[in-house]
C-alpha cells in the first residue's frame, strides 16, 4: 500500500471536485473551491475520522468496498478507479456486467491496420469490433454485429472454417468464460449464453468440468479459408484491461505465401 501517494491522490481529487458537480449547494462560502472532507465521507458512507486518516497517510489498508465507495464519491473515471485500487495495494474488481461497447480509440486502431485482421472480443467472446480484413477472414456474419466466438466454436453458429487450433481454442474459450462467470455473476446475458452452451454442446460441458486455465498470448494456426485456401496465421492478443476486452491481431510471416494472400484480401476489401 502506497500510503503517501494514496493520500495525495485522494486530496487532489477531492479538491478538484466542485460542489455543483455532485448536486451540493454552492451558496455557502468555502475556504477552498473543492469538497470538504466531511462531504466526501458522507458520500462514501464512512466516518469523517476514517477518511481524514486516509488523507493523512495514517489509515489502515482500505477494503475493496471502501475503495469502490470512494471512487463513486469522487466521481473517478475507470482509469482513476484502477489507479486508486493499485495505490491501496488491491486489484480493481470489474463492474456488474461485461462491457460490450468498444472504446473509440480502439476502434480507430483497427482501421489503421490494413494488412492485419483485427477483432475486439468482450469477456463473453462476443465480437464487438472488427476491421474489413478480419471480416474477409472470419466471415460476413461479423458485419451483423452479433457474432459470438463461443457460439461459433461449440454450436456452429456463423461461418465455420477448418483450423489446426480448434481443440486448443475450445479450451481457451471455456477458460475465459469461466473467468467471466466468476467476475460477472449477475450478468444475465452471460448467464443465458452459458446455459445455451451447456444445453447445446456436450464438448463444452466436458471441457467446463476440467476447469481449464489460459493466459492470452501468441498462437499460430492454419486456417482453411473457403476462397483463399490454407493460411498460416499468427494470432496475438492485446488486452484492454479496464473493459475486460481483448484485441486479437491476425498476421502472416513477412514474405510468406500467406502474407501475399492477406495482402490480396486486404486490397479486395479496402
Amino acid at each position: 500500500m502506497a500510503r503517501e501517494e494514496l493520500a495525495r491522490f485522494l486530496r487532489e481529487r477531492r479538491e478538484g471536485l466542485r460542489p455543483h458537480e455532485i448536486g451540493l449547494p454552492t451558496s455557502t462560502p468555502r475556504r477552498i473551491p473543492g469538497l470538504r472532507r466531511e462531504e466526501v465521507a458522507e458520500l462514501a458512507y464512512m466516518s469523517v475520522d476514517y477518511y481524514t486518516r486516509l488523507e493523512q497517510a495514517r489509515g489502515p489498508r482500505p477494503s475493496p468496498r471502501i475503495l469502490d465507495a470512494l471512487a463513486q464519491a469522487l466521481r473517478l473515471t475507470p482509469a482513476e478507479r484502477s489507479h486508486l485500487f493499485r495505490l491501496a495495494g488491491s486489484s480493481a474488481p470489474p463492474g456488474t456486467n461485461a462491457v460490450q461497447g468498444v472504446r473509440p480509440q480502439v476502434a480507430r486502431m483497427l482501421r489503421r491496420l490494413p494488412e492485419t485482421g483485427a477483432i475486439v472480443t468482450d469477456a463473453a467472446y462476443g465480437v464487438v469490433a472488427w476491421n474489413p480484413l478480419a471480416q474477409a477472414l472470419l466471415g460476413d456474419d461479423l458485419g451483423r454485429g452479433t457474432t459470438n466466438l463461443a457460439q461459433r466454436r461449440f454450436l456452429g453458429q456463423g461461418r465455420m472454417y477448418g483450423s489446426s487450433s480448434a481443440e486448443e481454442f475450445g479450451h481457451i474459450v471455456v477458460a475465459r468464460l469461466r473467468r467471466a462467470a466468476d467476475r460477472y455473476p449477475h450478468d444475465a446475458q452471460l448467464a443465458d449464453l452459458l446455459t445455451e452452451l451447456r444445453s447445446g454442446s456436450e464438448e463444452f460441458r466436458q471441457i467446463w468440468e476440467t476447469r481449464p486455465v489460459h493466459a492470452p498470448g501468441h498462437r499460430t494456426k492454419t486456417l482453411d479459408h473457403p476462397t483463399a485456401g490454407k493460411l498460416r496465421l499468427n494470432c496475438d492478443v492485446l488486452l484492454v484491461p479496464e473493459d475486460d476486452q481483448e484485441v486479437v491481431l491476425m498476421t502472416a510471416d513477412p514474405g510468406s505465401p500467406s502474407a501475399r494472400t492477406l495482402r490480396r484480401l486486404a486490397a479486395r476489401v479496402a
